[in-house]
């Protein structure tokens, strides 16, 4: 499916009105809309949307509920699989997942819209279900201390609470949510719904939250395993890859993390001033959001460069043509060598053999905002003790780290791409293996 057909059906605002820097991208469905989409779906056997979601939500179960009217029972499918299904709505490539695998793109080029079905019906449980539609069962007396409270750290905490356990999360920052409340950009997560959405995974109770507690301040793993009888360590990539040139330093040279952070916590009213011509550096979701937001902020020109091609990027072709409509300028093949005061300059690069290599060739553009977005790496601080594979905390096939009592879930670990919906099952799954080995 191309973005052209998504925004075909999608209310768009005046094309001579910029839009706002903190608007909706996609609309919420209303109950017509909700009606009519969900009866598209055929119901399938055996169907592939399934497969190809991370968490295994049974999609035609909470779409037929939609089609019937039971937006509830809809609702508590999604979730019963994959607590943050409200984010995911939002955020999640199902572009390259359960919509790519959608029979109806080989009759009509047009799939079932699932993710935003998934958002109609969570919306309304999260927002307008006075009783929380998960409850805990026998306490079992046993404590878990959960280290990060983003996707990985509270669908573990979740899940653990519903078991019966008592789970206390430790949070670095002053909001609970992650990389969904610091790292995605506010068109994709307008209304404070992060925050929203986490008081409705605590609604579950049995839950509690500790900020401005951090790994290798004022918490180790040595007093958590000794105070709690285990622990998930869910704590992301802390740190940013750097490019390694010179001007790296100058003023006006910030991570795009840095930056979508700034704009997600800035003041009502009061947005974070840009530069009116802004360069992103990378390729993949984080650089598209990085340079959307600059441009809705009123940047006057955005360029996103990316060292390799666009079939290398790791921004899906839904991404890279938002971007675009959104009148970012896309450059490929040319890596970043030297910033300036108010320029930086780039080598023109090519694929051999898929090795990369430098042209020799060379070409600047105007910057007085230079954005990084070349990924992030774990921060390995205050995890001695955990062996460390790939630059990712290793862990078996039941989440389990090379410390006793300790299991890790997540961005930090590798076991698949780094997405919300990853984190989410990473967090559920290392949760029913605690409480396997807890209750053993």
């Amino acid at each position: 499916m191309t973005l052209i057909a998504t925004l075909a059906t999608t209310p768009r605002p005046d094309a001579d009105q910029p839009p706002s820097p903190y608007a909706d991208l996609t609309p919420a469905m209303t109950p017509v809309q909700a009606l009519a989409e969900s009866n598209r779906c055929l119901f399938c056997y055996d169907a592939p949307c399934i497969k190809a979601c991370p968490t295994g939500i049974d999609i035609p179960a909470f779409i037929r509920s939609i089609a019937t009217g039971n937006l509830k029972g809809a609702a508590t499918t999604i979730l019963s699989e994959n607590i943050m299904g409200g984010t995911c709505g939002r955020v999640c490539p199902t572009e390259t997942l359960c919509e790519q695998s959608c029979v109806r793109n080989r009759a009509e080029d047009r799939p079932v819209a699932i993710g935003r079905l998934q958002r109609h019906a969570t919306d309304r449980l999260i927002d307008g279900e006075p009783t929380h539609p998960f409850a805990r069962t026998t306490a079992t007396g046993k404590r878990v201390a959960v280290v990060g409270a983003g996707p990985a750290g509270l669908s573990c905490a979740h899940r653990l609470a519903t078991l019966g356990h008592e789970v206390t999360v430790f949070e670095a920052k002053a909001k609970s949510g992650g990389l969904n409340e610091y790292g995605l950009a506010p068109y994709k997560m307008a209304d404070d719904f992060a925050q929203r959405e986490v008081a409705f995974i605590l609604g579950v109770g049995g839950i509690s939250v500790e900020h401005g507690r951090k790994l290798g301040a004022d918490l180790s793993l040595d007093s958590l395993r000794t105070d709690f009888d285990a622990v998930f360590l869910g704590v992301g990539l802390g740190s940013n890859n750097r490019l390694g040139i010179p001007g790296e330093e100058r003023a006006g040279v910030e991570d795009a993390t840095a930056f979508i952070e700034r704009v997600r916590q800035a003041l009502p009213g009061q947005p974070p001033a840009v530069g009116r011509s802004v360069v992103v550096i990378g390729g993949g979701n984080t650089a598209v959001d990085a340079a959307i937001q600059a441009k809705r902020l009123g940047a006057e020109d955005v360029t996103l460069v990316y060292r390799r091609g666009r079939a290398q990027m790791g921004a899906t072709a839904w991404e890279q043509e938002l971007a675009q409509t959104e009148g970012v300028v896309l450059k490929t093949f040319a890596a970043p060598k030297e910033i300036g005061e108010t320029t930086i300059t780039f080598e023109r690069t090519r694929l051999n053999d898929g090795k990369l290599s430098g042209t020799g060739e060379t070409f600047t553009l105007q910057a007085d905002m230079v954005l990084k977005a070349v990924g992030q790496k774990l921060s390995a601080d205050a995890l001695d003790g955990l062996q460390i594979a790939g630059g990712k905390i290793a862990i078996d096939a039941t989440y389990r780290t090379t410390l006793p009592k300790v299991w890790a879930g997540g961005d930090c670990v590798a076991t698949g791409e780094d997405l919300t919906v990853q984190s989410v099952q990473d967090g559920k799954l290392a949760a029913l293996a605690i409480h396997s080995h807890l209750t053993a």
